[in-house]
């Protein structure tokens, strides 16, 4: 099958299958790949040590009981997407760039009304310093696709919101040569230049990957860039016919990333007789403004196949990364009468050290007559960080900053005198064993799986004044998962589904309780459709999760930094997702959620009947694409789609009012310029532009933390396929 060669799990023809996975990526990869009529190519694109991130088997998307999202690689270049949040822009369920389009530092978004502070990249856990700001952060051009995993995940992979989770798949070596160089310009000063090169080496056994890019830009707001540098080796080394080795580096640096801010709402999202600011208002200084990242991820995957049943993967990664960070805040500071804001000056110098890992046995074991497609796993992971945190005191001894009248050159550094230094000391170990069971009879589809955790955790935080605090986490957790789905000869697949997830809580209460773990169950039902010439899928899913023991902000406490364990948090609704190749060059795909969340138990914080920020009760997107294959336009690609997304809530008691609702619309062309020219052949240019018509929209946290959206960008692209 596609994943684990020679393991016959799930057959079907060689076209359906290929043809299958392809349409749950995107249609420019449809178009490209249709007619291939061999498993043998999609291993090579995916790699033998790819694993399907909802079942880690062959199981495709499109025979899982359980809502998928697959967004292809080819389809991010295309809408021009620098970080995860705009690559999941039109997936249904997902609400991204919660810190509007300024912060761009952090993969803010939400799945099914639940926050993902955690991703995925290839497999495995991106591990990140809880509590703080340093957070690895994968760019789209290491990757070949993006996999969406609805609800509850916990059963193959431990802690987990029960939102769902997102896994980036590496793009892997290739045997057939091919170097693409590009360069890119655009709006805000962008200029960016890339490699990636693929191919066998010589007539080894060994095919390499190497992958590199440039950008630099001007951040939305005043003063502020985005720089970034990244290098990404591979190999594959087949070191026999059933055994193959992939090494892998991945190294990212971030001299500048924008900035960490936010604006009160008055004067922003709600007018103010003063005046108003600008999605290029800065609140900080650039005396004192700095975001630094480093990180390395050095990572190993070995695949064996015993015989043509069984097949073990071993996947594994260390991770060592730094930040550091000087920056100014406010709270409770703002003066919506005159628009002067005080600002606390402080700075954090942050680590982490981690390794993660992941052994895989599958096989097929036959009873009563019945193929049982067994999957065994036992993962690993340890990390050790530290965060250092030191406050200046407040920029007025410096002069009255004021929004409407921005001097952001008020601070002088050697006047600075540190107040106050404290030190965070967080470990995190995590032991999961994990098991599941698919079976296929005919036409229906069987899944069965469970896990066990033990799961650890402590916070060592302490310093001046002879302060320190120690909580701790200590918690082992059985998870579960039961699925079915029916494949009907007219292309229809109904499907139900129950799922189980935790989350270990780190800290204790205001009363000095250690919090609860989080725990969280859903029941989705739905119904998948393909027409019989793949030119039309569809997907119909119900979801109703409940979430326990539910850990937020405290609105009532200062700068919202004490937590609350306020009980049960129930998310339900409905996501339809469909797409339609009209004619062979005109394709359309489009997506609605209808989300309704609410705090359905709060003992005493007065919070109960209230929905959570971040979560639209509406939200839908189009997009299509139109390829002219004749006549002088011959290889001209023609693309446009719209994002809605609706009101939400200011704030956690829902008394601050709504941010309104919005609808932005996005461009992208494409062009063969061998079409042009014969000595142009293997070039290709890509505009894409965000926001076309600028759309003035908001995030808000609070009505003193709002966002800007991002602003209409413009870029283009020439790659040369060499």
């Amino acid at each position: 099958m596609t994943i684990i060669a020679n393991t016959p799990t799930f057959k079907r023809s060689l076209l359906a299958s290929s043809v299958a996975l392809t349409l749950m990526t995107s249609s420019q990869s449809f178009a490209e790949t249709q007619g291939h009529d061999s498993d043998i190519e999609t291993i090579s694109i995916l790699g033998k040590t790819y694993r399907n991130t909802a079942t880690k088997t062959a199981l495709q998307p499109e025979e899982t009981p359980q809502a998928i999202n697959v967004i292809d690689g080819k389809l991010l270049e295309q809408r021009g997407a620098q970080s995860l949040n705009e690559a999941l822009r039109y997936t249904p369920g997902v609400i991204t760039e919660t810190k509007g389009g300024s912060v761009t530092m952090y993969d803010t978004f939400m799945i099914r009304g639940f926050s993902i502070t955690q991703s995925y990249y290839d497999g495995l856990a991106l591990q990140y310093l809880e509590g703080w700001n340093l957070q690895p952060q994968i760019d789209p051009i290491a990757l070949q696709q993006i996999e969406v995993f609805k609800g509850p995940t916990s059963v193959l992979y431990g802690s987990m919101p029960p939102g769902g989770m997102v896994n980036m798949i590496a793009k892997a070596p290739q045997q057939e040569q091919n170097t693409a160089l590009g360069a890119t310009l655009g709006t805000s000063n962008l200029r960016e230049a890339t490699i990636d090169s693929t191919g066998q080496i010589g007539e080894s056994a060994v095919s390499y990957r190497f992958i590199g890019l440039a950008r630099k830009k001007d951040g939305q707001v005043d003063t502020t860039e985005e720089e970034r540098y990244v290098i990404a080796p591979s190999l594959d080394w087949a070191l026999s016919e059933k055994t193959s080795l992939n090494l892998n580096v991945y190294y990212q640096n971030d001299p500048n990333m924008g900035i960490n801010s936010s604006l009160p709402s008055s004067g922003s999202l709600f007018s103010n007789a003063n005046g108003s600011t600008s999605p290029s208002t800065f609140v900080g200084d650039v005396n004192w403004n700095s975001f630094e990242r480093e990180v390395l991820m050095v990572g190993y995957k070995i695949n064996h196949e015993f015989n043509s049943n069984w097949a073990f993967l071993q996947n594994a990664r260390y991770t060592d990364a730094d930040l550091f960070q000087e920056n100014t805040y406010s709270y409770d500071s703002y003066d919506e009468t005159t628009g002067d804001l005080d600002r606390y000056i402080y700075s954090t110098d942050e680590e982490l050290r981690g390794f993660t890992i992941d052994n895989q046995l599958t096989g097929v074991v036959n009873l009563a007559g019945v193929d049982h497609h067994i999957l065994l796993g036992v993962d690993y992971q340890h990390m050790k960080g530290e965060s250092t945190y030191k406050s200046y005191g407040a920029t007025s001894q410096f002069g009255t900053f004021n929004i409407f009248d921005p001097d952001n050159d008020m601070i002088d550094r050697d006047a600075l005198v540190e107040s106050a230094s404290y030190t965070d000391i967080i470990t995190i170990r995590q032991l999961g064993a994990y098991f599941q069971d698919q079976v296929r009879l005919n036409r229906l589809v069987l899944i069965a799986g469970g896990r066990f955790d033990a799961y650890k955790s402590k916070s060592d935080y302490s310093g001046s004044y002879d302060y320190e605090l120690i909580t701790e986490a200590d918690d082992s957790e059985f998870s579960y998962r039961l699925g079915a789905l029916y494949e009907f000869e007219n292309g229809l697949s109904p499907f139900i589904n129950y799922a189980t997830s935790f989350e270990p809580v780190t800290g204790q209460s205001s009363f000095g309780e250690s919090y609860d773990a989080e725990t969280g169950e859903q029941i989705e039902a739905g119904i998948k459709y393909n027409s019989a010439d793949y030119s039309k899928t569809a997907t119909v899913s119900l979801f109703h999760i409940v979430k326990n023991n539910v850990v937020i902000s405290d609105p009532d406490s200062a700068d919202y930094q004490d937590q609350l364990q306020v009980g049960e948090i129930r998310s339900q609704g409905l996501e339809l997702e469909g797409r339609w190749w009209i004619t062979d060059n005109f394709d359309v795909s489009a997506s609605y959620t209808y989300t309704d969340m609410e705090i359905t138990k709060d003992s005493d914080n007065g919070l109960e009947g209230t929905t959570p920020i971040y979560v639209p009760e509406h939200a839908a997107n189009v997009w299509s694409n139109y390829h002219i294959d004749n006549g002088l336009l011959n290889g001209t690609r023609l693309s446009a789609g719209i994002r809605y997304v609706g009101e939400m809530q200011m704030d956690a008691t829902n008394t601050e009012g709504m941010v309104p609702d919005y609808m932005v619309t996005d461009l992208s062309l494409g062009y063969d310029l061998g079409g042009i020219s014969y000595s142009l052949s293997g070039a290709e240019l890509n505009v894409s532009v965000n926001n076309a018509f600028d759309k003035e929209y908001f995030t808000c946290y609070d009505d003193e933390n709002c966002w800007y959206g991002a602003e209409r960008t413009v870029e283009v692209g020439v790659k040369f396929n060499l």
